[in-house]
């Protein structure tokens, strides 16, 4: 079953996080106060250098940086939508977001009203 629910972004981080702490990036809590709904969206990207690329990883540091690359890239997108230049405002803006079968699916925010 899908289900679209509408909300905000209640709070906003960026730092380490993902498996580990082995991941940066940026964490948004969206939720609703109305109706006692949230989840977290971590866009992120591989920055931790405790683990070296060689001959035995299934990645190299090429895809390190561009999963870097690419999270930078989300929060630039996500800032143009939002109209703002500056990660900690995001807190409060309206989202949109998607479950299925009650498993976040996607979210977007809501340029419509902006």
């Amino acid at each position: 079953m899908q289900e679209t629910m509408i909300g905000k972004i209640q709070s906003v981080k960026f730092g380490y996080g993902g498996y580990q702490d082995q991941m940066i990036g940026l964490t948004l809590n969206l939720g609703s106060d109305k109706d006692c709904w949230g989840v977290t969206s971590f866009i992120s990207g591989w920055w931790c250098n405790s683990i070296e690329a060689d001959e035995h990883t299934k990645w190299t540091e090429e895809d390190r940086v561009k999963s870097r690359s690419g999270m930078v890239s989300k929060i630039n997108d996500l800032l143009r939508e939002a109209k703002i230049t500056d990660v900690m405002k995001l807190k409060g803006v309206p989202v949109e977001v998607t479950f299925k079968d009650r498993v976040i699916e996607d979210w977007r925010i809501l340029t419509e009203v902006i």
